[in-house]
């Protein structure tokens, strides 16, 4: 195991405020990016209301718009209880189509919070950026 003091203050930490400031930061910088894809989110929602025939898996009753936004969430954070389910081929489009936007949302949000953790611990010297030459090796 490596010497925790070989790559600086051995009692440096970090500090939760820069991780969160960076966070933050980057979340501002991509705001546009996410907006985009939270509209994307409501307008497959909608679409999936209107379209997507969604009903409660129990009762087979057809589902209301608070049940159907219920599911495009579930869907879009790929948790999947079944309770509501689309009946029609299109809204099993629909839903697929959550699925893949909430694992790109996730997937941009969590190398945000990664990214803010590096760049903590950058600050506080416990971890050092790393440059490439040309000479070095790939």
């Amino acid at each position: 195991m490596a010497d925790p003091s070989a790559h600086g203050n051995a009692r440096a930490q970090i500090r939760p405020h820069d991780a969160i400031a960076e966070f933050t930061r980057l979340l501002w910088l991509l705001r546009h990016i996410l907006a985009m894809l939270l509209a994307l989110f409501f307008l497959l929602s909608i679409a999936m209301y209107y379209l997507g025939g969604t009903v409660g898996a129990t009762s087979r009753a057809p589902s209301s718009i608070g049940e159907t936004f219920y599911f495009c969430a579930v869907t879009a954070l790929t948790i999947g209880y079944g309770d509501v389910v689309p009946t029609s081929a299109l809204g099993r489009i629909i839903a697929v189509l959550l699925g893949l936007l909430g694992v790109l949302l996730t997937g941009v949000v969590t190398a945000c919070a990664v990214y803010s953790i590096q760049f903590a611990a950058q600050r506080a010297g416990l971890l050092h950026r790393q440059t490439r030459t040309a000479d070095s090796d790939p």
